[in-house]
């Protein structure tokens, strides 16, 4: 039994057909209090620039038929008896639960904030859509990720968009003020008004400012955060902190009852983005159907993408990080490029990278695979450097390829050996590379490995 059907329950779902293809081992009941399937939101700004919704969708259209899944949307979850979970649309009996619940907005404590609309999920993207007619003027509240992406998002159809943010600099938690300078740069000259240190008061069909200002707003964008959605959890008394507290099982503190995504908090950290979720679906997908009882969840190193179209930004790692002694810094504002890289020795700890895609696409894999980055730091830090001089048989199979997609080293070796044996047939069985496409010199790469390869493409301890 799978609560919730976003991006965290849906990847579940699909893990375990992977390895349960006929539901032997699973047999897969999922609530989801959403009546439409699951869908990619962190492709929404795609969608407030102007993308068709279905551009979002996650799933094949006969996803639940083709898979034997009981699926019961548009269907909330109000109480987890004993065996039982109690819905709007009846009780359902589970021998396993899984709570892939996600988070709510986080709103700040500011009168009127409520009539403002979230950026969270379609139906808000919907919303924002409709009011977004040319001339209007909007207020956007957060410089976070989410608040960066619907701000130029809005841009793109020809409406006034300011963009406030309480911090001296945007996406703080990513960047440090050299970067947050380089990115307001970049989203004033696509069209939005940054305004930096600057306190929202009081939303009444204006946004009053702490400082007696009052800026002139027809619509209000929230999106300052979120919180793990813990109610359900919480109610049944299960162990809550911020998150669900889960352990490297994906166990909480009830048996039989599992947590991951943004509901979950792992070693006092709540993750707040879906790659982790990820990851968790895969290790619990193994746990479920006996595909691998050794599986545990130990952590993720996080990658962070920007996604606004004619700002490319890329961050990875702890923003503390670039606070260390050895940095490599690039930064020109005036043409919005900047690249910072944290080395501990030769390796990338580290890093944010805005205007500068083959430097970013290097960092993440040196990233990534944890592998010695070469001497020449300028060509490093310049992308000057081809993210394949990573040798492909030298990387461990647990490393991911793919970070739109959670496709590892062994995944594409295990589709190869099934008869993939071509760039286009590996993206087609894994996945690989359909997403943002930075992943591709090594896709590439590790096809030319495995096609030269003889006999066997695995060298010891590489898989």
């Amino acid at each position: 039994m799978v609560v919730g059907h976003g991006m965290v329950g849906a990847r579940l779902v699909e893990e375990i057909r992977r390895r349960d293809p006929r539901g032997e081992a699973v047999a897969l009941t999922v609530v989801g209090a959403e009546a439409r399937p699951a869908y990619n939101r962190v492709l929404l700004s795609t969608v407030l620039a102007g993308g068709l919704p279905s551009a979002v969708d996650l799933l094949p259209e006969r996803w639940a038929q083709d898979w034997g899944v009981d699926a019961r949307l548009g269907v909330s979850a109000t109480a987890i008896g004993d065996g039982v979970l109690r819905t709007t649309d009846g009780d359902v009996p589970f021998d396993d639960l899984v709570l892939a619940t996600g988070s709510r907005p986080r709103l700040p404590p500011v009168p009127g904030i409520e009539q403002g609309i979230p950026f969270r999920d379609l139906d808000d993207c919907e919303r924002i859509v409709e009011r977004a007619r040319p001339g209007v003027r909007f207020a956007v509240l957060g410089g976070g990720l989410l608040g960066c992406e619907a701000a130029r998002g809005l841009a793109e159809r020809d409406v006034k968009v300011t963009l406030v943010h309480h911090r001296p600099h945007l996406m703080e938690r990513q960047l440090d003020p050299f970067g947050g300078e380089v990115l307001a740069a970049a989203l004033e000259r696509l069209g939005v008004d940054v305004r930096l240190d600057t306190v929202a008061a009081e939303w009444d069909g204006g946004l009053h400012l702490a400082d007696g200002s009052v800026l002139a707003a027809d619509e209000l964008v929230v999106a300052t955060g979120v919180r793990p959605e813990t109610g359900l959890a919480e109610a049944a008394g299960i162990i809550v902190d911020q998150g669900i507290i889960v352990d490297d099982r994906l166990a909480t503190s009830r048996p039989r009852v599992h947590a991951i995504g943004d509901c979950a908090q792992h070693r006092g950290a709540v993750p707040g983005f879906v790659q982790p979720g990820w990851e968790q679906a895969a290790v619990l997908a193994d746990l479920l159907t006996g595909a691998d009882p050794a599986a545990r969840y130990t952590g993720t190193r996080p990658v962070t993408r920007l996604k606004a179209r004619g700002v490319d930004l890329a961050a990875v790692g702890a923003p503390a990080a670039l606070a260390g002694a050895d940095v490599l810094r690039f930064v020109d504002p005036a043409g919005g490029r900047y690249a910072a890289l944290a080395m501990e020795g030769d390796r990338v700890v580290g890093g944010a990278v805005i205007g500068m895609p083959e430097t970013a696409a290097t960092m993440v894999q040196y990233f990534d695979t944890g592998a010695p980055a070469p001497s020449d730091r300028l060509g490093l830090l310049l992308g000057r450097l081809p993210a394949t001089t990573v040798d492909p048989g030298r990387l461990p199979g647990a490393a991911i390829v793919c970070r739109c997609t959670t496709v590892t080293k062994s995944a594409l070796v295990t589709a190869w050996r099934a008869g993939a044996t071509s760039v286009a047939a590996l993206r087609r069985a894994t996945r690989a590379g359909t997403g943002c496409g930075s992943c591709t010199d090594t896709v590439c790469g590790l096809a030319d490995w495995l096609a030269a390869a003889d006999p066997d493409p695995i060298a010891e301890g590489a898989a």
